[in-house]
């Protein structure tokens, strides 16, 4: 264990697949989080000293200089679905990203693995994918030889897409189907992902190169729902809602947002106007681009993954009977 890593956000639901993945490689793993205290649980994933845990806000450069000291590797995999009071995605995404690069770039820092997101782009409507689109321009300036890692709906054991549809799906008596819900999502399983950082940090094959991950199937929006609701045995007819509604609870979404800055105890919204915007487009991989079969890397299906840890939403739990 000779080589230091420091993974920013490492100790989200990606975060702690990814640190459990490069301790397995023999990286010494720095994890640079916000709120130490909820990644102390991550030291146990690797043998004695090989992860260490330090306070990072990337809001502020100091904080991101600090913590990449005497590092020969950074992974990059901040991101915030939502913004709220004093946290934008322009700071978080464009901003963070760019200072980790410049600062990588004066110390000699070449291998770095900037996790950002399929549909990423400095021109889209959604500011979401604006600013991860503008971060991996800023990136790539500073470091050329960077690796570009663009999942679509990462799922898994605590994940913030099914466990989530699950949630809502249990809430009300019908679901609402957004323009139809026909976009497509190609959902990829968390451990692949985590996979890909660490077969690529290092790796000067993958230099410079652009990955999209993508799970083996391509679903409607409107599939998914009937999946999960079939799944936690309460399925729920849909109801074809207007975009212009859903515009307008996005704004109901965007208010408890912003409060939820002020007062953390608050529930995430279901919705904002941003994720309206993105739920516009397709989120999957395009076609010719690099992904884990370049890796690799053999797809887990949505299937194989997801009931194992949604039955808890079923009225009987694990003893619930399946057809």
């Amino acid at each position: 264990m000779t080589n230091m890593v420091t993974v920013f956000g490492g100790s989200g639901f990606l975060g702690k697949q990814v640190v459990r993945a490069l301790a397995k490689q023999g990286w010494r793993v720095r994890v640079a989080v916000r709120k130490p205290t909820f990644a102390y649980d991550l030291k146990p994933l690797g043998d004695v000293g090989q992860i260490q845990v330090v306070r990072c806000d990337v809001r502020r450069e100091k904080d991101i200089e600090n913590a990449l000291e005497n590092a020969s590797a950074c992974v990059n995999l901040v991101g915030i679905l939502y913004q709220t009071a004093g946290i934008s995605f322009d700071a978080v995404h464009r901003q963070a990203s760019t200072w980790m690069a410049d600062i990588c770039k004066s110390k000699g820092i070449q291998n770095f693995v900037q996790v950002s997101a399929i549909g990423a782009n400095p021109d889209a409507a959604s500011k979401y994918a604006s600013t991860k689109g503008k971060a991996e321009l800023a990136v790539k300036k500073a470091l050329p030889s960077a690796v570009i890692l663009r999942p679509s709906i990462i799922f898994g054991p605590q994940d913030g897409f099914f466990t989530s549809l699950a949630g809502q799906i249990k809430m009300f008596p019908v679901m609402p189907a957004i323009g139809g819900a026909n976009n497509k999502f190609q959902p990829v399983y968390v451990g692949d992902v985590a996979e890909a950082v660490a077969r690529t940090l290092g790796n000067s094959d993958a230099y410079g190169k652009t990955f999209e991950l993508g799970g083996p199937e391509v679903f409607a929006f409107k599939d998914l729902i009937k999946y999960v609701g079939a799944e936690v045995q309460s399925p729920r007819p849909l109801v074809w809602m207007p975009v212009a509604v859903a515009r307008l609870i996005g704004l109901v979404g965007d208010v408890q947002a912003g409060l939820k800055g002020m007062i953390p105890v608050l529930p995430a919204p279901i919705l904002t106007t941003d994720q309206v915007l993105l739920l516009a487009n397709d989120n999957v991989v395009a076609k010719n681009a690099k992904g884990l079969k370049d890796l690799g890397i053999a797809a887990t299906a949505v299937e194989s993954i997801v009931p194992t840890y949604l039955w808890r939403f079923r009225k009987n739990g694990q003893f619930a009977i399946t057809a």
